[in-house]
């Protein structure tokens, strides 16, 4: 299409109002349809006069947080002298009319700023779509910066332009929104909300930090399959697709564990991956179905390198995102500056759980305490997997400063290396902070043969009941057979670390679009 003719005001005098037309049976049963229909209305007058309502020429060569650091700091006196034009875009928030002239506040993606338009500056074409302008308006302005009697650095307006007509009004100033229309409506929320674009700023950030880290100590980032024949790499019910072409049932990976294992095997001697795993479970305010992890792996290391690893990492995150080593969440001071206290699984649940000594050795009695708690018990479950029921409920709770959990059961570790002084415990931690599990890791089981052992006793807990037992990957086993290095494999739950870091209640904080249930 010719552009010029593209942008003729006949054009858009014609198609406009069929599209508005349309748009006044939309929601029209809500209650704030009569401001909506208004703002059709002012749509309408301005494609009328042929202002385009969503043109694609203006270009900002400002931002708001570069004009106040290059400017702010002026008094009214310097700012006289200075006549240089900045040119920004962004959302019209506020705004305050007094006759022949208006304030307005404009926000783009770094700040904010005021802006002053006069009718005898503007002229009265420029004055008339001041007038027909709703906040939540986007626009591009030119003008010079100058202080009111006030103080407040301002920019004194001396063109303007539309660059998108909002047809639905924002949230009143005084109202927040609901936390349901927070998470469902993000897009409202992070206009809204400065505390959400700060959330996700500082997400952004520790990605990167995360990432820096990885790549400065020699790992290479890869990319495994998120469809897996085989659902594996932990405990957990996979959601389930089919691929037409091949005719075959596919997994959305859980982990992506075996796939970085088969890459040790290749002769990559550090590898990680920082990527979405999904996992076909309830929802909470620590879990999501959808969610973010990186997963690490380094040849000719173990569980104890690991954790030394995890003390760097998370130190240099931390002073990546907040400039020190502590952080407040939830009004808790939380120290991250390493060395962090290490406990075994076993002594946790007598030391720190306040359970009887006989839960770490006789399944009865771990049952019959599991029961008293309250807890959801299984006539099924061995011994680890109900000494773990019983640690989530008397022991995690009480892990708020750093703290690794080490030398899990086996029956629960079916990954991990076998503990070289008792076969029975296995060579693996878990991080936990804020009564949060953060990280988990081990020395990996790279022998084929008591990896197939473990594989099958978890198709039997399977076959018994259990649908988040693993299943048999023989290819994984073949892998191994063709021997894979000694190492040490952790992963880390990035969304969890983003809501320590950023004091967040809930994942749902953390993610900018999280699942949620079917509206209505």
């Amino acid at each position: 299409m010719d552009k010029a003719a593209a942008s003729q005001p006949k054009d858009n005098r014609a198609a406009v109002p069929e599209a508005l037309e349309a748009a006044e049976a939309f929601e029209v049963a809500d209650e704030r349809s009569p401001v909506i229909q208004a703002r059709f209305q002012k749509a309408q007058a301005l494609a009328e006069t042929g202002c385009p309502l969503y043109p694609n020429t203006f270009r900002p060569r400002h931002q708001t947080d570069q004009v106040r650091a290059e400017l702010g700091a002026l008094t009214a006196e310097e700012l006289e002298g200075r006549d240089e034009r900045r040119t920004l875009a962004g959302r019209l928030m506020a705004r305050r009319d007094y006759g022949k002239s208006a304030f307005f506040d404009l926000q783009d993606h770094a700040g904010k700023i005021q802006l002053y338009v006069r009718r005898d500056r503007l002229g009265p074409e420029a004055w008339e779509l001041v007038r027909q302008l709703d906040l939540g308006d986007l626009v591009g302005v030119t003008g010079t910066a100058f202080k009111t009697k006030t103080g407040e650095l301002t920019l004194l307006v001396s063109a303007i332009e539309l660059t998108s007509k909002a047809l639905w009004p924002l949230p009143e100033k005084f109202h927040e929104l609901s936390v349901e229309l927070k998470y469902r409506r993000r897009y409202v929320d992070l206009i809204m909300s400065e505390e959400s674009r700060r959330i996700f700023k500082l997400r952004s950030t520790i990605v990167s930090a995360l990432r820096s880290f990885m790549a400065e100590r020699g790992f290479l980032e890869v990319e495994t399959p998120m469809m897996h024949p085989i659902p594996g790499g932990a405990a957990a019910k996979p959601f389930e697709t089919h691929h037409n072409a091949l005719d075959r049932r596919l997994y959305l990976r859980i982990a992506p564990e075996l796939y970085l294992k088969r890459l040790l095997v290749g002769g990559f001697d550090r590898v990680f991956e920082l990527n979405r795993n999904f996992r076909n479970e309830g929802l909470s305010v620590q879990h999501n179905p959808e969610f973010t992890m990186m997963e690490f792996y380094q040849s000719y290391a173990d569980y104890e390198d690991l954790m030394t690893l995890t003390e760097e990492m998370l130190l240099a995150v931390v002073r990546a995102a907040v400039g020190g080593d502590r952080v407040t969440h939830q009004g808790r001071e939380i120290n991250l500056a390493p060395p962090w206290p290490r406990t075994s699984f076993l002594d946790s649940l007598t030391t720190l759980g306040g359970a009887p000594e006989e839960v770490r050795v006789d399944r009865e009695a771990a049952l019959t305490y599991l029961a008293s708690l309250g807890g959801e018990k299984s006539s099924r479950d061995p011994l680890g997997k109900i000494q773990a029921k019983i640690f989530d409920l008397v022991v995690e709770p009480k892990l708020q400063d750093p703290t690794f959990v080490v030398r899990y059961p086996a029956d629960i570790s079916p990954l991990a290396r076998r503990s070289a002084d008792d076969p029975s415990l296995t060579d693996r931690f878990e991080l936990f902070v804020t009564g949060r599990e953060l990280a988990n890791g081990f020395s990996e089981l790279n022998d084929p043969l008591d990896q197939r052992r473990r594989f099958l006793d978890q198709v039997a807990e399977r076959e018994a009941g259990d649908e988040e037992s693993m299943r048999l990957d023989e290819d994984y086993v073949r892998a191994l057979m063709h021997g894979m290095p000694p190492a040490a494999g952790e992963g880390l739950g990035v969304d969890r670390l983003v809501m320590l870091l950023t004091g967040a209640s809930s994942i749902k904080d953390v993610i900018l679009f999280p699942q949620m249930r079917h509206e209505g």
